[in-house]
């Protein structure tokens, strides 16, 4: 598992943080920034819980929008462009795919119902009445000479918006239950997951002791959500089993093994335990603590049972790498990309480990391109910088300085970008990376100006 970054997450994130600050409770509104993680054999998972659910709702799927947030509360979320985000608190407090089914429904349903459109002309129609107050205020202060008729109304306007916003998603919310619920018909899968679901959310708000009756409420009342997964399941007679069930046991055990306390670890996966998902994470917690050897040995086990499987190459390939084994550690990332050959991820992982073993000039270029197909479908920021390096041992500084660039304008450094371009422009670059160093700084100049607006 790797760390995440995408230029898009903070225009995803600067909408989200402005819908959030609108309906959730003051108290909870403090940092909204997401700390996002990759994992092939994730979003592999998830993309085949959620892409029949699409499916089943007309909505465009895309595997490379799919986001797994790096926090153990319960949530998952949709975002504008059908941006779909899991935290790893709701994938480890899952019992079974149905569950899962259930809640990703649920965010199906926003989608289809244009609720995230709609909640983006909420919030202009929010910020404007904002703006009128403050207005109204000053001619308020003016006309009066008090401060506090101002404050009042300023008050009055944001405290009736915010109102009108809160009802208007409650009712989304409802109705984005309703969708969940025909969805799950449709692709003849059970709602006792969502039901389910729903209960833990109602124990969580009772031990973090969030009062549900709260003034500013953006769900319907959990009780009334079980009410009505009760009723629905009534005409739903599908079974909650799933194929896939076999790997989310996998998942958790490494997100769990990963992420969480070792002694809770030791807890949900004792060391008597050998059977593969304990294996799994038996290897993760032996290099969290050290014991390298212990944990590819717990590697090479999984891999003769299941010797197609190419995320324990994958994982073999990350601790062989973390530890300095670095050619060994291309040797295994070259072995799961052969059994899974369009995985991004995997490709910027056997780039790396390329680029970290004294790479000659044909190595830097395999590793040029694969980051080259890698960005072509997810354009990471840690893809970028390691182009620029991929091209700079291949003597091409042009190329080199334009990746560069496009890693500054990736992070937000704009500056920089600027800079970069203008040193490939000198280099002689050829007319290919001339036409995209000429687009990047377009790109510029419009988010500069975009920038301004605000």
């Amino acid at each position: 598992m790797v760390e995440k970054t995408y230029r898009l997450i903070r225009k995803i994130c600067f909408l989200g943080f402005l819908i959030l600050c609108a309906a959730l409770p003051l108290k909870a509104v403090h940092s909204q920034g997401l700390s996002l993680i990759s994992d092939a054999e994730t979003e592999s998972y998830l993309a085949k819980v959620v892409q029949p659910l699409f499916k089943a709702a007309g909505v465009n799927f895309n595997s490379n929008n799919i986001f797994i947030v790096s926090d153990n509360s319960l949530n998952a979320f949709v975002s504008d462009g059908n941006y779909l985000f899991v935290n790893t608190g709701t994938l480890l407090n899952i019992d079974d795919t149905n569950e899962l089914a259930g809640i990703l429904a649920h965010e199906t349903g926003h989608i289809l119902g244009g609720h995230i459109v709609r909640q983006k002309l909420k919030m202009e129609k929010m910020q404007y009445v904002m703006l009128g107050s403050m207005l109204a205020a000053g001619a308020a202060a003016v006309s009066t000479g008090r401060g506090d008729a101002a404050m009042a109304v300023i008050l009055g306007s944001q405290s009736s918006a915010l109102n009108s916003m809160l009802n208007y998603q409650v009712e989304e919310e409802r109705s984005a239950d309703e969708s969940a619920v025909k969805l799950l018909s449709k692709t003849k899968q059970s709602t006792a997951g969502l039901k389910r679901f729903m209960r833990k959310i109602k124990q969580q708000n009772a031990l973090s002791g969030i009062d549900e009756s709260d003034y500013f409420r953006t769900h319907p009342m959990t009780s009334e959500r079980i009410s009505h997964f009760n009723e629905a399941a009534k005409n739903n007679n599908f079974s909650a089993a799933s194929p896939l069930d076999a790997d989310l046991a996998m998942i958790k055990a490494k997100l769990a093994a990963f992420m969480l306390d070792t002694a809770k670890v030791k807890r949900l996966y004792p060391m008597t335990q050998n059977n593969a998902p304990a294996r799994y994470a038996h290897a993760v917690l032996d290099f969290r603590l050290g014991n390298v050897a212990g944990a590819l040995a717990e590697m090479d086990k999984l891999i003769s049972q299941q010797p197609n499987n190419p995320y324990f190459y994958e994982l073999k390939g990350q601790f062989l790498f973390e530890s300095g084994q670095v050619a060994a550690s291309a040797a295994a990332y070259e072995k799961a990309l052969k059994l899974l050959p369009y995985s991004p991820l995997l490709k910027i992982s056997l780039a790396q480990a390329i680029l970290e073993n004294s790479p000659s000039k044909q190595q830097a270029q395999k590793a040029a391109d694969l980051l080259q197909q890698s960005l072509i479908s997810v354009p990471t920021s840690t893809g970028w910088q390691l182009l620029a390096r991929a091209y700079d041992l291949c003597g091409d500084k042009a190329a080199s300085y334009y990746a560069a660039a496009e890693f500054n304008y990736a992070i937000g450094n704009l500056e920089s970008a600027q800079k970069q371009i203008a040193r490939a422009k000198k280099a002689q670059p050829a007319k290919s990376v001339l036409l995209k160093l000429n687009d990047l700084d377009e790109r510029i100049k419009s988010e500069l100006k975009e920038r301004k607006t605000f």
